[in-house]
């Protein structure tokens, strides 16, 4: 696979819901492939005793929630990264390869260069999201979101955005004292991806509203709020999977 490809495959869409259909069943998972690299970016509880089968160089977490972490709760057969906040969540689990990762300290894994960003989200399991750079192609990865604090520089030059898919149009925010957690908006994110200039946006981590809903009024209603912002926008669902191509 050359150099400027990464190939992207959701391997679950499914948020922290009892709900499931056969477009989102597994727990919200996505695997990166860029050259020999095959890193898999959060691992929850539906994955717990399936992860060998992936053959994977790496798995990259955003938090410590189990819907995204509850997977490795028997270990890992590879390096797990994580932040200091997720390791102290989940320490008991038997994870024999640990690598700590810094927010605002980029690191490289196979090709590709990845950037963790400060998100609002949680107070107990602080969460990050990850900007994944192969030379010109850029892509942000952000399945739980209340809002990125550092939106601009997060966003800057971003060809593709995958962001949290629990609600469409309301936001699901609540207050903790100065702290908004929960989970920003479709509409909203795609407001960000509107600012920032970035022209596409895929959305996973579906809520009850997607999961139980016909899937195509749903992707019409997401492709509809997406071009009255300039987006180019739809919903993932298990097994979709497609190759960003550098634009140089």
């Amino acid at each position: 696979m050359p150099e400027r490809q990464i190939r992207l495959q959701f391997l679950g869409t499914r948020g922290e819901i009892e709900l499931r259909s056969s477009r989102h069943r597994w727990h919200s998972a996505l695997l990166v492939q860029c050259q020999k690299a095959r890193i898999m970016l959060d691992c929850g509880a539906d994955w717990r005793g399936r992860v060998a089968a992936l053959r994977l160089t790496a798995i990259v977490l955003t938090h410590a929630h189990l819907d995204h972490a509850g997977g490795l709760a028997d270990g890992a057969p590879c390096p797990v990264y994580a932040t200091a906040a997720t390791w102290e969540r989940i320490g008991r689990y038997p994870i024999a390869h640990r690598r700590t990762i810094e927010p605002g300290r980029p690191f490289r894994l196979g090709s590709i260069t990845w950037h963790a960003f400060e998100l609002a989200h949680s107070i107990r399991a602080p969460a990050v999201g990850y900007r994944l750079t192969a030379r010109k192609t850029v892509l942000f990865y952000a399945p739980d979101v209340a809002a990125i604090i550092d939106q601009k520089t997060a966003l800057n030059g971003v060809t593709l955005y995958i962001g949290d898919g629990a609600s469409i149009t309301r936001p699901l925010l609540r207050r903790r004292g100065q702290n908004v957690i929960g989970h920003a908006s479709i509409k909203a994110q795609l407001g960000w991806c509107q600012t920032e200039g970035v022209p596409h946006a895929v959305f996973t981590h579906c809520g009850s509203q997607i999961v139980g809903a016909d899937g195509r009024s749903v992707s019409a209603q997401v492709r509809r709020l997406g071009r009255e912002r300039g987006v180019a926008a739809r919903v993932a669902y298990d097994g979709l999977f497609f190759v960003v191509r550098s634009l140089g």
